[in-house]
């Protein structure tokens, strides 16, 4: 049979980590990456790009565990080599602090970053309105240079990068054996998945180039999260808000909290406010499916559902949908070879 021609939907984190993940498992393929908007535009560019995981209620805790195992893996190893600056990878060290102990005092993440420990009490005086704290060195992903690199992988292994709105995954089945869906919270419209819900994030981008230290307050609310250039404030989680319009009073908000973390960001700079919409539901939606309408079929494998946990998880769910387009790929072979039968 000739060579299956695949179609990633959406150019997010998930997206593009998706597209390159077929692209090195099966380099056979003609592979096409469909979006309607690139980076800087996307939900991903928003993001503060921590590799802190939160859990998903509904999907195993050692499934979570092994997607941000292989995603820090392969983020590590950016870090650690000559293109860690173009791809804005790099390892931040800094604090989780908390207004008491909290019951589970070792998260499931907390042997895959570095260096995991307690805080002591000379590290606590920083932070006199908390109690307890753990302290850490993780990756953290900038965008949009992260992004822009991974597209400028794609575009080196011969992938197409096409701005096209897509209204409907079954549009595409006259032009592509296999579609995959990592479209966020476009996925909603695209596929009538109404687990899917956005949850409204605003923060803030701010020069504080002094600020070395990530700080996170364990609620996950109030973060500081120092980049190459700016520093990301945040934030909110805002449930069923579909609003890209920032908030005045909630900026005022985030900068307040942030500054009661870290008094010296009161002399930030150049205060930039950015929206976005996390994609959440229960569990990611990872699986395969067969669409087929008078006579005419369409493998279609599912890459979604994040939240919040798009760049902590997506180079193993990355892997994992690479995984089932394999499946899918022994499909089209299966029935090829039957077909000649």
């Amino acid at each position: 049979m000739a060579a299956p021609k695949v179609a990633v939907v959406g150019a997010g984190v998930v997206g593009l980590s998706t597209a390159l993940s077929v692209a090195g498992a099966f380099p056979a393929c003609s592979l096409a990456l469909l979006a309607e908007r690139f980076s800087p535009g996307t939900t991903s560019d928003v993001a503060a790009g921590m590799l802190i995981p939160h859990a998903v209620p509904d999907t195993p805790i050692h499934v979570q565990k092994q997607w941000f195992r292989e995603t820090f893996t392969y983020l590590f190893a950016i870090s650690n080599s000559a293109e860690a600056s173009e791809a804005g990878v790099h390892l931040v060290s800094g604090w989780q602090v908390f207004k008491s102990a909290p019951e589970e005092e070792l998260p499931f993440w907390s042997d895959v970053v570095l260096g995991f420990r307690t805080m002591s009490e000379a590290e606590l005086q920083k932070f006199p309105q908390h109690r307890y704290g753990q302290a850490f060195t993780t990756l953290k992903c900038d965008c949009p240079p992260y992004l822009l690199w991974m597209e400028k992988r794609l575009k080196a292994k011969g992938v197409q990068m096409c701005t096209r709105k897509v209204a409907s995954l079954w549009e595409l089945h006259s032009e592509y054996d296999i579609v995959v869906n990592c479209a966020g919270i476009g996925a909603r419209r695209l596929v009538g998945d109404q687990q899917l819900l956005p949850v409204r994030g605003q923060v803030l981008q701010v020069h504080a180039p002094w600020v070395k230290n990530f700080i996170r307050d364990g609620d996950g609310l109030t973060y500081i999260y120092p980049g190459i250039s700016s520093v990301t404030l945040g934030g909110t989680r805002e449930k069923e808000s579909w609003s890209l319009c920032p908030d005045p009073g909630t900026a005022k908000g985030i900068f307040g909290r942030c500054c009661s973390l870290e008094p010296s960001l009161q002399a930030a700079r150049d205060v930039k406010v950015k929206v976005g919409l996390r994609p959440s539901r229960g569990s990611v939606r990872l699986q395969r499916e067969v669409w087929s309408q008078a006579g005419a079929k369409l493998l279609v494998v599912h890459n979604y559902g994040h939240g919040s946990g798009g760049f902590s998880m997506h180079w193993g769910t990355a892997k994992e949908a690479a995984r089932l387009v394999g499946e899918c790929i022994a499909l089209l072979q299966g029935s090829s070879s039957r077909a000649k039968l």
